[in-house]
């Protein structure tokens, strides 16, 4: 299970995430995301109380990144914990996403 609280303001989104980001739920991320409106330029991924990620998630994050790559904005992802940013490490995430 997975809940996806947005926030959007003058072209500045905040995507806070509670749960696991697996096979089930990135589907519903994804979409979330790809709706973000056109004038989103800063995106900020809150994974404070994300538990869990998976090779889909990981691809979420990667197409997330290339949207926000190509409407010349950025992406940040921040309160990750312990667990996630060793599936970051591991992945090499670590070296493609801004991790704050």
């Amino acid at each position: 299970m997975l809940n996806i609280t947005n926030k959007t303001e003058n072209g500045t989104a905040v995507c806070c995430l509670e749960g696991r980001l697996d096979t089930t739920t990135a589907p519903d991320l994804d979409k979330e995301l790809k709706a973000l409106p056109e004038d989103v330029k800063d995106l900020t991924l809150d994974f404070k109380d994300l538990e869990y990620i998976s090779s889909a998630g990981l691809r979420v994050l990667l197409a997330t990144q290339k949207m926000m790559t190509e409407r010349e904005g950025t992406m940040k992802v921040c309160n990750v914990n312990e667990m996630v940013n060793e599936i970051f490490e591991v992945t090499g995430f670590t070296d493609i996403l801004t991790i704050a």
